[in-house]
């Protein structure tokens, strides 16, 4: 797509045509990359696929139960070793002293020539087979704040492409308690609270937790399989499976729009690939769908069908019976898939100050189509750095804290 064409999205998305810019010759002056965040988009309607194409029962290595790594960690814990934590130290020290900022790290200036194997099949993992895995050890409690988010990023820059998480550009994340009501949940992202998260996918193709404090109580982690969600829907309530196929869901963006675009998109919340592997993936978010009722009220979006209801609660109840459960310790991070993997967490309460609240560092990542990402039905599946959120030109930043 050449800079500055006029693109018809009109037979997409329903709205008039609109200049697009190229996200990989954005300004060098806002972005250091020179790439721009694609951002949320409607899926390219035309391509999407009826229920009577969607498989009935799924196989394969991204299809798990629970039981299969409770009595197992193994298989998707790693303790950082030695060398790779020397590794990891090493680099980020390099780059602080380069001066480069933050928001300008890749694998070219965060060298890892021996680490950069394991996570070169670490990602394969994620992508194409259990998706998920949880790294121990990683030593907050003895570097700077500023050393660990180095590391940190420079480390998922291995498995993705760091997205911005919201409309100020944040490519570091903060899950932390900064005193948002969570019952706004037309305004407030719910990362800000303290309050439950439902199983639900992020707008990334990875998303990264790194734990820097525990709560009091609470905050605990769960995970779960959309393909064995599905078989067990398939089996149990085909009535749902196939109303999650149709594009009558509305999500709200919250306000994070960028000049011209509608403030909630239309789509299924569940997809087969456009091509690819013809894989069925997942995008959901139970808030985003709940938030609506200014639209509605306004008659531009239609409300829930008590079918939906039903649908959003079965979903629900379905991923909590076959979820994996996890605690995040200080110096875990866990790496997740966002294409067939849902995650939540629990309700949680900090410790009384002087002691600092449960605070995650986060990261969302893309893996774009032609470098071994998935094949989505989205007009930006062969962009470098695929979805996440974009408002306008907002330069990318990696605050050491939440803001």
């Amino acid at each position: 797509m050449a800079p500055g064409i006029l693109v018809e999205e009109s037979q997409h998305t329903g709205t008039s045509p609109q200049l697009i810019k190229r996200n990989d010759e954005a300004p060098r002056h806002i972005f250091p990359d020179g790439v721009r965040t694609s951002g949320q988009h409607p899926p390219l309607y035309d391509v999407l696929k009826p229920y009577s194409a969607f498989p009935k029962h799924i196989t394969g290595p991204t299809v798990w139960q629970a039981s299969e790594f409770k009595s197992n960690p193994e298989r998707w814990i790693h303790p950082f070793t030695s060398s790779e934590i020397e590794e990891l130290s090493q680099a980020a020290d390099a780059f602080i002293a380069s001066g480069t900022p933050l928001t300008g790290i890749s694998k070219e200036n965060f060298p890892l020539p021996t680490f950069s194997q394991t996570l070169s099949g670490l990602r394969d993992d994620l992508l194409n087979a259990k998706g998920f895995i949880l790294f121990k050890n990683f030593p907050t409690h003895l570097w700077s704040t500023e050393k660990t988010a180095v590391a940190y990023l420079g480390l998922g820059t291995y498995l993705g492409y760091p997205v911005s998480q919201n409309g100020r550009g944040h490519v570091l994340g903060h899950v932390k308690d900064v005193g948002d009501d969570p019952t706004q949940i037309h305004a407030v992202r719910i990362y800000r609270t303290a309050a439950r998260q439902f199983f639900h996918a992020d707008d990334s193709d990875i998303v990264g937790l790194l734990c820097l404090h525990r709560a009091k109580e609470g905050g605990e982690s769960d995970i779960v399989s959309v393909h064995r969600v599905w078989n067990v829907l398939q089996e149990e309530h085909p009535d749902v499976a196939e109303l999650l196929t149709k594009p009558i869901w509305y999500f709200d963006r919250k306000g994070e729009v960028s000049d011209g675009q509608e403030e909630f998109i239309r789509q299924p919340v569940v997809y087969l690939e456009n091509g690819g592997k013809g894989r069925l993936y997942c995008k959901w978010d139970p808030y985003y769908v709940r938030s609506l009722k200014r639209f509605e009220e306004r008659g531009v979006v239609p409300p829930l069908s008590d079918e939906q209801k039903r649908a959003m609660d079965i979903l629900e109840n379905v991923c909590q019976r076959e979820s994996l459960h996890m605690i995040l310790e200080v110096g875990d991070i866990q790496f997740v898939s966002n294409a067939h993997l849902l995650h939540a967490r629990t309700a949680y309460r900090d410790f009384a100050p002087p002691a600092p609240r449960r605070h995650l560092m986060r990261l969302w990542l893309a893996t774009p189509e032609g470098e071994g990402g998935w094949a989505l039905p989205m007009p930006d599946s062969h962009e470098k750095k695929r979805g996440g959120v974009q408002v306008n030109d907002t330069p990318p930043r990696a605050p050491l804290d939440a803001e």
